[in-house]
Order: structure tokens, then sequence, then C-alpha cells
């Protein structure tokens, strides 16, 4: 009868770990010491509204953003942060989303930026949502992959996450990996984002000129409001605030944080193979493979 008592206790602390559960590489993993907002209650604790506020509401546990023809939307945290994992559930814009976009993502302040991009690229009815992931160092990008996904991405929230550390970059579809980006700078003189820290945002926009087929299927307004609906926020983050804090002494030193862990080195066989499974079926681009867009492949793209 105990033991059973126990299995139950287990069971429900596990069910509460769930989301950090799926990005599980290590203990250190599921341990829950993610910051999590219940609900829009807390939004305003993490994030503040940093274009059109009106289009950015609090409805139930969740965070609606709106696009119609007069505006987009976005928000952004009130801090910013130097390695570690933040993630969101989404649910996206449902039927017709063709021209918009719908962004998580992390950027630093500084003109010559750095960020971390998952776009969320609209579509007709009927047609399967790309992701758009892509790197930008010191105000460069033109890193971009696009994967399609192995559900639809409308009817419910799924979880999206980046995990950031002096070794590497991983983007996280429910746990399972679509991308890393390895740090070749001292092996191969390429420029990797570890100076700046970032804030965690979210946008809703239109860009009927590039999202959908390239610009060939504009936005239909008469679908408009065009709808995404984000909850359960986490962020397990190197907390930095700009005017005080000194990223050297606070988010710099090696083994102060779990993202430092050996264990964290690389991203193990397990996660290799899934990563190398969501290539092998979903992978629509990788930049890495465009020899009509580059006439010498970036340096990171050379084995």
């Amino acid at each position: 009868m105990l033991h059973k008592r126990i299995q139950m206790i287990i069971s429900k602390w596990r069910s509460s770990c769930s989301l950090i559960a799926l990005l599980t590489m290590s203990w250190l993993w599921s341990s829950c010491t993610v910051r999590r907002v219940a609900g829009c209650d807390g939004f305003d604790e993490l994030f503040q509204p940093t274009w059109a506020p009106e289009h950015v509401e609090c409805e139930g546990d969740q965070t609606k953003l709106t696009l119609d023809s007069s505006s987009g939307c976005g928000f952004g945290s009130m801090k910013t942060y130097l390695f570690g994992l933040t993630t969101v559930q989404i649910k996206l814009v449902q039927g017709d989303s063709a021209g918009t976009v719908t962004a998580f993502y992390m950027s630093s302040d500084a003109p010559n930026h750095d960020e971390l991009d998952f776009e969320f690229l609209g579509n007709l009815s009927g047609e399967p949502y790309l992701v758009q992931t892509n790197v930008y160092v010191n105000g460069t990008g033109d890193r971009e992959q696009r994967h399609s996904l192995w559900f639809d991405p409308t009817l419910d929230f799924h979880t999206y996450s980046l995990f950031w550390n002096r070794r590497f970059i991983m983007f996280l579809v429910d746990g399972i990996p679509v991308r890393v980006f390895t740090n070749k700078e001292e092996s191969r003189g390429v420029p990797y984002p570890k100076s700046q820290p970032m804030r965690v945002r979210g946008s809703v926009w239109n860009a009927d000129d590039w999202a959908t087929q390239g610009g060939r299927v504009k936005t239909n307004w008469s679908h408009a409001p065009f709808v995404s609906s984000f909850r359960s926020f986490g962020i397990d983050a190197c907390e930095l605030s700009p005017e005080t804090d000194d990223i050297v002494t606070k988010c710099r030193q090696l083994g102060q944080y779990w993202w430092d862990k050996p264990s964290f080195d690389e991203i193990g066989r397990h996660r290799s193979r899934q990563l190398t499974w969501v290539r092998k079926k979903h992978l629509v681009y990788d930049y890495c493979q465009d020899k009509l867009r580059f006439s010498e492949l970036p340096k990171e793209c050379v084995d």
C-alpha cells in the first residue's frame, strides 16, 4: 500500500514537471527549476508589450496576440538573459494564415544585435505550416532553416524551446531538437553569440512580401483578425538587469550554472538520433545546402 502511494506521489511530481521532462538531457533538465508564469495574471511579472499593447490580450491562462489590417503586436521580457533555457507553448493562427508570421525569439538590444528565432510562416488553409529558424550574430543572420511539423500547430498548444550555452544553441519542438548551431568560433572563426544578453520576445505581424511561397500569396484581410495564443512561459537563464549587473561576473563564470556542466558539452546520442530523423523527414530548406545563394558556402557549413 505504501509502495503504491509513493508511486502516486512520484507520478504527480513527474506530471508537474512534464514540460521540462520533455527536454531531459540529464537529471538536471528534469529538476523543475524553470521559473514559470501560471496564467495571464503573472504575465506582467516577466513581460511587457513592446508594440501595439491594445492587440495584446489576456484571456484565462493565455496571452493572445492579434494581427489585423491596422497593426500587429509584440511583447518582450523586462530582464535580459545570457545562456540558459527559455520555453513557451503556442497555438498558431488557424485557417488561412497566409502572409502572417508568429515569432518566438530572443534578441539583444544592440544595433549589431544577436538573435535566435522561431518564425512560424502562415499558410493557405490545408497547406502545412512551416517553421523558420535563424541565428543572428553581431547583426548578421542569413542562417535560415525551414522545417515542416509532424502535427497541426493550430489545433492545440505545442512547446517551443531555445537552449543556449557557450557550446551550442538548440531549437526544440515538443522536446525534440529540430536544429543545433554549434560554436565553431575557435575552430573555424565563425562568430557565435556569447556576449550580448537577450530579451525573450514574441510577436505576430504581416510579412506577405516573403512569408508564404516567397511572397506570392498575400494576406487575405477578410480573414482578420489573426490570433496566436501563448501560455506556460518558462525561463531558466542567467538573469541580468542591464543597468546594474556585470555580465562577466554574473553569467560567464565557467561551472556556475547547470548549462555549463560537462553533460551539456554536446547534445548526446539520443538527441542526435532525433535530429537526424527531423532532418530526414521534415527539413524543407537549409542555407548550408543553398549553393545558388552562396557562391562559397558559409564556413560553419563545410565539414
